[in-house]
């Protein structure tokens, strides 16, 4: 048995495969699962095991896999992808202990937790062997190399180079190991490519470490870490899994999602307390959800910024924020840059771009707002648009405190409306608007002092004479 000291601990993750059973045009570890590349899964359960250094292996699409890293870990290129073992060799390269346990990860591998791989550490410690795998007893087998256990030796039989009884054996190599340092760099001087792949195995160099100083199992006690990736159809299971997992935490934390089985929340997305998730709900990115909010049904943000006790139903966040109060939708588009104050209102099938939407304004509905700036207090008839683009430039509109527009109002930018100026139905905007003017036309001219201040729900607008008009706001 070996005689060691507590040994630092070195982590290799394998990330270099191409991945041809995924059918993809990018490597298999740059596939997602709620929002994060698959890979990172696999460093995050790493993390807590403390390593001196955490080595990525990368080969296909190296400089794409380099891209999503995280920054504390340490790329390594394996320029032809020739097997595990040559990976592994090349990690080795860039470890310049002589002793310590090289703990060996796959890419593919994102459901792979903290514990098991502490475990894992653990056991090879106690066991004071050169090496120690990670094993799975499957009711299902299929494709997977199978164990066979003998007096220390380790032999992983892969299904294609298997007998027929040792097909029935249902112990099956999951591909992580803890080998010390000095035992897995001499295995590998000594294994060959001599098999139908011509690649290095590490699976042989499992054995060769059995022969000499001993290898073990250790079995893996939750089943589903057991789920690699190799396929679309796999790649799905790990995702349910994985979704399932985040929506339990959310409401572990005290957020009510109603439908679990049809609400999808990313892995980065933050939600507040006594949040309400409703149905059909897609939250994705660095989208951050404040207290006490609606979300859906059938909302879709992405990197948006929603304030407490905000309501998004039915609609379409895209870089956007939405103030504390505010409200969004049904079926409103936010495109990015815009931004809603504080118990503002986006109405139905309104899209909004690049814009700033003061506290307390209304965009009720039917609306076109790009590149303008809102004041506060502003009400925008149903159907306004702003005409940002001429054609070559992009132009902005502000609109100022106290604003209010009639239905169907064109404004063309560059232009301001002031302060309390009133902009009668259907008009068409193209020059500035003093502040208290109301102005109506095609093209739209002043004609006097604009009415008191518009009405406060958006419901309706005021005639000329300043009486109450229904305007369909």
């Amino acid at each position: 048995m070996i005689q060691r000291r507590e040994a630092p601990v070195f982590a290799a993750v394998l990330a270099a495969g191409k991945g041809t059973r995924m059918r993809s045009n990018r490597a298999k570890v740059l596939h997602t699962i709620c929002g994060v590349p698959m890979v990172n899964y696999a460093i995050s359960a790493l993390q807590p095991v403390g390593p001196e250094q955490i080595l990525v292996v990368v080969g296909h699409q190296a400089g794409e896999v380099e891209e999503v890293l995280p920054p504390e870990v340490v790329p390594v290129l394996q320029e032809e992808q020739n097997g595990t073992g040559d990976a592994v060799r090349v990690a080795l390269e860039a470890v310049d202990e002589e002793e310590g346990i090289l703990l060996v990860v796959n890419g593919d591998g994102p459901l792979i937790s903290e514990s098991t791989l502490i475990e894992l550490v653990e056991r090879h410690r106690s066991a004071g062997v050169g090496a120690t795998v990670l094993v799975a007893e499957l009711e299902d087998a299929t494709g997977l190399g199978r164990v066979m256990e003998d007096a220390g030796v380790v032999r992983i039989v892969e299904e294609r180079d298997a007998t027929e009884e040792e097909k029935e054996v249902r112990l099956v190599n999951l591909g992580l190991y803890a080998f010390e340092l000095s035992e897995i760099r001499h295995a590998l001087e000594m294994v060959g490519t001599e098999n139908d792949q011509g690649e290095v195995y590490l699976t042989d160099a499992l054995e060769i470490i059995g022969r000499k100083s001993r290898a073990v199992t250790f079995r893996l006690k939750n089943l589903q870490e057991a789920n690699l990736v190799n396929d679309r159809a796999q790649l799905a299971v790990a995702e349910e899994i994985v979704r399932r997992h985040i929506l339990d935490a959310h409401m572990r934390a005290g957020v009510t999602v109603r439908d679990p089985v049809s609400t999808h929340i990313e892995a980065t997305v933050e939600i507040g307390r006594d949040t309400v998730v409703l149905p059909g709900t897609f939250l994705r990115g660095e989208t951050k959800i404040g207290s006490d909010c609606v979300i859906g049904p059938s909302a879709d943000l992405l990197d948006t910024v929603v304030g407490d006790g905000a309501l998004v139903e039915h609609s379409v966040g895209r870089g956007a924020e939405v103030g504390a109060g505010a409200s969004v939708g049904p079926f409103a588009y936010l495109r990015p840059g815009t931004v809603l104050g504080e118990v503002s209102k986006v109405g139905a099938y309104c899209e909004l771009k690049n814009t700033q939407v003061g506290a307390g304004s209304k965009v009720p509905h039917l609306s076109y707002i790009g590149d303008a700036e809102i004041g506060e207090g502003v009400n925008l008839g149903a159907g306004t648009i702003t005409a940002n683009y001429d054609g070559k430039d992009k132009h902005r509109t502000t609109i100022e405190d106290g604003v209010f527009t009639g239905i169907n109002t064109n404004l063309i930018a560059p232009i301001t409306i002031g302060e309390n100026a009133y902009l009668g139905a259907g008009s068409v905007v193209n020059k500035d608007i003093p502040a208290g003017k109301m102005a109506v036309g095609m093209p739209a001219r002043v004609i006097r002092d604009a009415p008191g201040k518009a009405s406060e729900d958006g419901a309706g607008g005021r005639s000329r004479g300043g009486k109450k008009k229904d305007q369909g706001h």
